[in-house]
């Protein structure tokens, strides 16, 4: 690996606007890409900040989860889709390439993305925008409650995918970049995984409680920091506008986490980009390198756990729940809580809960 100078990165911590009152799909593209213009403005003008603060130049911005378009709600699966759903070719993705080649810097962030290989639905989708313009990561969230997850359909994304589709890592000049979204930070696998593929920062979109008190996230955070040694890139929403939600029930704590889990920056609530930090690519290869207790990555046996979790796949939810007769089924929004009713029931019916 090439050396890599130490980097600014900024967790921007905006607020998410929901689409849901707008008259058509028409109008909820439009305002899709108004949203991406308006960022240009906030990104440069915190990136000129930070440089001036603290010396080093922005090289990567973190923006929150389903920033453009909120949650669906109880919309149909198919109609969400159509309405704000972006294609891997389409207008939205370019806006913000030509937004990350103006600011020469990566752009990480979440949307709620279609694919042609499954037609009528959607993925939640984390992505890495690349100051070429280039889309050079998209990882689609895994585990949701109200979300199609590819494992729903494994095997044909598998076939069109493979596992670097599943859990991808962009190799870039400013390091080894990973996906992680929202309350997915709960789940140690994940991270895992992308540490053990090379993921040397996780870029964190979400959209949480914020509190003074310690979430489950912001444990998970640090967690997921240390024992991966890796950085987390943490951007929150300031608030979700256009719902009758009170504004700020997703606010605050967007955070940067170094690899050895202490948090070196966190936001308040409101639209801000103060958690911002230096992260030091160099430091964590060196620690990774070094044979130490606290080389928690070095001393991982995977091989050991493999045999238990396979043998507890079929007790818990089951690749392929959406394939039928081998075509892919749009469900409603109540196959997703009757999956996890399946799961419960099996784990009683077994004595494991």
């Amino acid at each position: 690996m090439t050396t890599l100078a130490p980097y600014a990165a900024v967790a921007m911590q905006l607020t998410a606007r929901s689409l849901e009152q707008l008259a058509d799909t028409a109008a909820a593209r439009a305002a899709m890409l108004e949203h991406i213009a308006e960022l240009e403005l906030q990104i440069r003008t915190s990136a000129i900040f930070i440089e001036q603060y603290g010396g080093k130049p922005v090289k990567l911005a973190v923006l929150p989860e389903y920033l453009f378009t909120s949650y669906p709600g109880r919309i149909s699966i198919a109609d969400f889709a159509a309405r704000v759903g972006w294609d891997a070719d389409g207008p939205e993705y370019e806006a913000l390439g030509g937004l990350a080649q103006r600011l020469g810097m990566f752009i990480a962030g979440n949307a709620y993305e279609r694919d042609a290989a499954f037609p009528d639905f959607y993925f939640q989708t984390s992505f890495i925008v690349a100051p070429s313009g280039d889309t050079v990561l998209r990882y689609r969230r895994l585990l949701s409650m109200f979300a199609p997850s590819p494992h729903d359909v494994w095997n044909a994304y598998l076939d069109k995918y493979g596992l670097d589709g599943v859990f991808p890592v962009a190799r870039t000049e400013i390091g080894n970049l990973a996906a992680i979204a929202s309350e997915e930070i709960l789940y140690p696998e994940i991270a895992r995984v992308l540490a053990m593929r090379g993921a040397e920062v996780f870029c964190h979109s979400s959209s949480e409680i914020g509190s003074p008190l310690a979430t489950n996230k912001d444990v998970a955070k640090q967690a997921r920091a240390f024992e991966n040694m890796a950085y987390v890139v943490s951007a929150n929403t300031a608030g979700i506008s256009g719902t009758a939600m009170p504004l700020a029930s997703a606010d605050g704590n967007s955070q940067i986490v170094d690899y050895k889990g202490k948090v070196v920056a966190q936001s308040m609530s409101g639209e801000t980009f103060t958690a911002f930090a230096t992260l030091d690519l160099e430091a964590l290869r060196a620690a990774r390198r070094t044979p130490a207790m606290t080389n928690y990555l070095a001393r991982q046996r995977p091989g050991l756990f493999a045999e238990a979790y396979a043998a507890s796949a079929e007790a818990f939810h089951r690749a392929n729940g959406m394939m039928e007769n081998g075509t892919a089924q749009v469900p409603d929004r109540d196959y997703f809580k009757r999956a996890q009713e399946l799961v419960i029931a099996r784990l009683d019916a077994a004595g494991l809960i």
